[in-house]
């Protein structure tokens, strides 16, 4: 892991909401249609740990904000124990509104991983934007942090930690292992 900033650390300390992209974040970008059409989506078993680990260790709830929707999503975020997906939303702004009611956080207490330009409304917004490695170049002049690893390879494993480690709860969440 590189080397990250106190003034990065301070805002990750103070992390309640973390909000996430699913294409090209959660997954490589790629979508597949099998000969019905259906679309299918390659996950990273390390980013559904690292989200769970959040919740569970530091009681950081993740939601999912995708412009387009998929069957696929669902029992993923079912898996990594998401709080809410929000699908078929544009802009993704429309979700924000609503989540900053309902979960009672500031702006300055979100952290959001995207990766392209339907994320861009978002990445202006809230308090910690982040950009995954393989993002557009718009998207990384508008990130906070941008991740070592790539979407769908790890980046959301990487957020995770660095809010937990931020946070001293980063031996709270081995300890979860650790029996």
């Amino acid at each position: 892991m590189k080397t990250i900033d106190e003034s990065i650390l301070s805002k990750l300390k103070n992390i309640k909401l973390l909000l996430l992209d699913v294409d090209g974040v959660l997954t490589d970008g790629r979508i597949i249609y099998d000969s019905r059409g259906r679309d299918m989506k390659f996950f990273d078993v390390h980013d559904g740990l690292g989200v769970y680990l959040l919740k569970k260790a530091a009681g950081i709830p993740t939601i999912l904000i995708t412009a387009k929707g998929s069957r696929a999503i669902i029992p993923r975020a079912r898996d990594m124990r998401v709080e809410e997906v929000y699908a078929n939303v544009s802009p993704k702004t429309d979700a924000l509104n609503k989540i900053l009611k309902k979960y009672k956080v500031d702006l300055s207490e979100i952290c959001f991983v995207g990766d392209d330009l339907v994320d861009l409304c978002l990445m202006k917004r809230v308090g910690f934007p982040i950009a995954v490695f393989n993002a557009l170049p718009e998207i990384k002049l508008n990130a906070a942090y941008i991740t070592i690893r790539s979407g769908g390879r790890g980046a959301v494993r990487e957020v995770a930690e660095l809010i937990l480690k931020a946070q001293d709860k980063w031996q709270d969440a081995l300890k979860l292992y650790d029996v």
